[in-house]
């Protein structure tokens, strides 16, 4: 049995439509980008290439979640958010259990080395700490 772990589902919906619906904003995208992956430490510049990785196997485990339509804006924020995400609650509860995706359909690319891929005509100076 494969095991999982407990998301919300605003992190689900941040994946796959690929809204930003999190309750968590951008570290509830992380955290369960990292947990499918399993790579720890993702940078921003590697979320879009890891959420395409992602999404499909979301779809799978969820897919009466593409019939739900995200709305394109939030005009009072956060409240709206929050209001939208309440109404999927009855149908799916609050927070689901994800499972990460088959080992081997994730490719871990050094930050470093994907930056300059994306960007090579940028200096890129890494620094050590």
């Amino acid at each position: 049995m494969t095991e999982t772990k407990s998301f919300h589902i605003g992190d689900v919906l941040s994946i796959a439509p690929g809204k930003l619906v999190s309750p968590d904003h951008i570290a509830g995208v992380y955290k369960i980008l990292e947990w499918m992956s399993g790579e720890d430490g993702l940078m921003t510049h590697q979320l879009p290439r890891v959420s395409r990785e992602c999404e499909p196997y979301l779809i799978q485990q969820f897919p009466e979640l593409t019939s739900e339509v995200v709305p394109s804006e939030f005009p009072n924020g956060w409240d709206d958010v929050a209001a939208f995400l309440a109404t999927l609650y009855p149908k799916y509860g609050e927070f689901v259990q994800v499972a990460p995706i088959p080992e081997g359909d994730h490719t871990a690319i050094d930050p470093i080395s994907e930056i300059k891929m994306m960007r090579p005509d940028l200096p890129i100076i890494g620094v050590e700490i």
